[in-house]
């Protein structure tokens, strides 16, 4: 008992260089005490310090956009539940068109998430879309996390039930004007593989959109935000987007709101 307990204590205090990516053994206690009285004294650690579930949901984005005089109202929050390693993680987003009184947009996404680095998270799992046209299904598998230079990065490839297979990335920045004053940058770039007349999808760069918003967070867990954004479909897209008799490039006014808990 006093051996285990002295294993403990050492590898609270020693363990911690390997958190921090020193390579080597899980804690230098390794060289002094016995595997079994490790493998227990490992279990307690991770039991009493990082073993535990949480959650956690975010609303990023939930703006009003004037969509060149076509206004919507937008949505993107996601959330997890789970441990250290091992998440659950679900997504939603999308447009709802106040003049057609319809949803131009709308998605949900379950995924089983692991992480594959200390920053990264490696995900799989299923996406259903509502809107629009007829429901379609996807699998889906994607690396989400914190990039370099603290980019916040979410990037998947989907494959439709019909082999349709499509991707998107998204990035997104965060400047502290000021400890509660914050500009954020996002763009979002989306391809497919294949044309797909039926959902107006030309192959290769379908859309892109870059923004920003300017935020005011009264607390952490809430803040309002104005900011700009512009889209602009490419390609076969755009055409498809003309053939509709619309415009395939413009600018948004946003208002919205934040939060988290």
């Amino acid at each position: 008992m006093k051996r285990t307990f002295a294993a403990f204590v050492t590898i609270a205090i020693l363990g911690s260089s390997s958190a921090f990516g020193q390579s080597g053994t899980w804690s230098a206690a390794e060289d002094y005490y016995d595997p079994v009285e490790m493998r227990e004294a490992k279990a307690m650690v991770q039991h009493e310090m990082g073993a535990g579930t949480t959650w956690f949901v975010m609303g990023d984005r939930l703006e009003y956009r004037s969509n060149g005089g076509d206004p919507v109202l937008l949505w993107d929050a996601q959330g997890w539940y789970g441990g250290d390693i091992n998440k659950f993680w679900l997504k939603t987003e999308g447009e709802y068109d106040f003049k057609r009184d319809s949803f131009e947009e709308a998605e949900a996404q379950a995924l089983w998430s692991r992480a594959i680095t200390r920053y990264f998270d490696l995900q799989a799992g299923l996406r259903h879309d509502f809107a629009p046209g007829d429901d379609r299904n996807f699998a889906v598998l994607g690396v989400q996390g914190l990039a370099p230079y603290l980019f916040e990065i979410d990037s998947a490839v989907f494959v439709s039930g019909d082999g349709d297979v499509s991707a998107r990335i998204e990035a997104e920045y965060e400047f502290m004007l000021t400890q509660r004053l914050i500009l954020q940058p996002r763009t979002e770039l989306n391809f497919a593989v294949q044309d797909v007349p039926e959902y107006g999808v030309g192959s290769g760069l379908s859309t892109a959109e870059v923004g920003a918003r300017l935020r005011y967070e009264f607390k952490r867990e809430f803040a309002p935000y104005v900011g700009v954004s512009w889209t602009r479909s490419v390609g076969e897209t755009a055409d498809f987007v003309r053939l509709d008799g619309e415009n395939p490039s413009n600018i948004s006014f946003v208002a919205g709101v934040r939060f988290w808990f």
